[in-house]
């Protein structure tokens, strides 16, 4: 068992250190050759009737360590089939990325909006989810002309070179999907990473006036600096308490769960020669996300978490996102690009995100031209999930402000209230606390 598991530890950190070159077979021709190498010096130790015993734990690590190898999945792309309800439409855009377009009409003529919005999703390299589509659908219904496309490497969009993945191509690709609309200025919803492209496209003049209007939801980090921000975040979301996710996980298996896991630890790069893009974003399941969807909706909806996606559309390519993500990590502050914006926009924050408060309240301080925020109550990170009158809630809140009417909600925070809105979180997770009884290990997980 010392040596399997000696082997195996061997096998990995070849595997580290050579990024999983040639799908993994450079790390365990190695580590066989060791083993076998070893197996041969004790052998000469034994008598002849035993010598083939040290090679019995190489047999077994050789086997073991063989399915890290083997691909269980296509290797080359597996697109989501069409949606029944929408047309998918491909449009090739000037930086080159080919990306899956989606059209929802204004339904209502008596209400229509002359300015076309455009949807941005998060991910950052994760397919439109159906909860999406659905709320898409209810904007059109209140007569705004919509537009959503899934970011290159999502859903049924094209992928790119492994290294063309950046926060600032992806900026540059939404600019060049507003001048593909040929309709003038656009609004733009952008949704969690989403909501970063559109916060570095507001800090970029070139792309900023491309824009009408801009929403800001639930926004992840905006730059490095930001990016290194921790706390504090808002009510307790039903990360903890919601059941586990069911279906099958490419995490279940050795091959993916070795590749995606030392790719979140660091070990491997995104271009790694272990699993290929397509390969990781085939494989990769809506289980796998575990945790990470039950932290988008509050404590109390802990049980009735409705389903976000179906397993047929469901994509999502770890290794671009992680690439995306890092770019961001990577990127010099944006605060005084951001604060010579003039392109009005809202923020939206949710009751019970999982997201960082500071942000969103970052955006706040440092754009002048944020002209209201909406502190969305009874929700988490996914603000439109379809439960109760959320959807509706949303809406109104989105539609005024294009509009430029009068918000259903308070005006809150305001820049003024920064500091009292980020003390008030911390508050409500002190009286959590208090509320559970419990120590440490409980105020940690309730402030995450």
């Amino acid at each position: 068992m010392t040596a399997v598991v000696a082997l195996t530890v061997a096998f990995l950190a070849l595997i580290a250190l050579t990024n999983g070159a040639c799908s993994g077979l450079a790390a365990w021709s190695t580590t066989l050759g060791i083993g076998t190498v070893l197996a041969v010096w004790r052998a000469r130790r034994h008598s002849r009737a035993a010598r083939l015993v040290p090679f019995l734990p190489v047999t077994v690590a050789a086997a073991l360590t063989a399915t890290v190898c083997i691909p269980t999945v296509p290797t080359a792309r597996q697109y989501p089939p069409a949606l029944p309800f929408v047309a998918t439409h491909h449009w090739r855009l000037e930086t080159g990325s080919r990306v899956a377009v989606y059209h929802y009409p204004p339904s209502n003529a008596a209400s229509r909006h002359p300015v076309p919005l455009v949807y941005v999703n998060g991910g950052p390299v994760r397919g439109i989810s159906v909860l999406d589509h659905r709320f898409l659908q209810l904007l059109a219904r209140r007569g705004h002309d919509v537009y959503a496309y899934e970011q290159a490497g999502g859903g049924r969009s094209d992928l790119l070179p492994m290294g063309q993945y950046s926060i600032d191509r992806s900026v540059r690709d939404l600019a060049a999907f507003v001048d593909r609309l040929d309709r003038g200025k656009a609004d733009v919803l952008g949704f969690s990473s989403g909501g970063v492209v559109l916060t570095r496209a507001l800090a970029d003049r070139g792309v900023a006036t491309r824009l009408h209007r801009a929403i800001i939801a639930e926004p992840g980090p905006m730059d490095g600096p930001t990016a290194q921000l921790t706390e504090p975040k808002g009510r307790t979301s039903a990360r903890a308490l919601a059941p586990a996710m069911t279906g099958p996980r490419s995490t279940h298996l050795p091959r993916y769960g070795v590749a995606f896991g030392l790719m979140r630890l660091g070990l491997l790069t995104p271009d790694t020669g272990l699993i290929g893009q397509a390969e990781g974003a085939n494989a990769f399941t809506a289980a796998d996300l575990g945790s990470d969807t039950a932290s988008a909706y509050c404590a109390r909806d802990a049980h009735r978490i409705p389903a976000e996606d179906t397993a047929r559309n469901f994509s999502f390519s770890p290794a671009a996102s992680l690439r995306v993500q890092q770019t961001v990590k990577d990127s010099p502050s944006i605060t005084r690009r951001l604060g010579q914006s003039r392109t009005p926009a809202m923020l939206m924050i949710a009751e019970c995100s999982s997201q960082v408060r500071r942000w969103a309240t970052e955006i706040l301080a440092h754009d002048p031209a944020i002209q209201r925020t909406q502190h969305m109550p009874g929700v988490g990170h996914h603000m439109w999930n379809g439960l109760d009158g959320n959807n509706d809630r949303a809406a109104a809140v989105v539609t005024t402000f294009l509009r430029d009417k009068p918000a259903p909600l308070p005006n809150s925070p305001t820049r003024d209230e920064i500091a009292a809105f980020l003390r008030g979180q911390d508050q409500e997770t002190d009286a959590a606390v208090v509320a559970c009884g419990c120590g440490y290990a409980c105020r940690s997980e309730l402030r995450r």
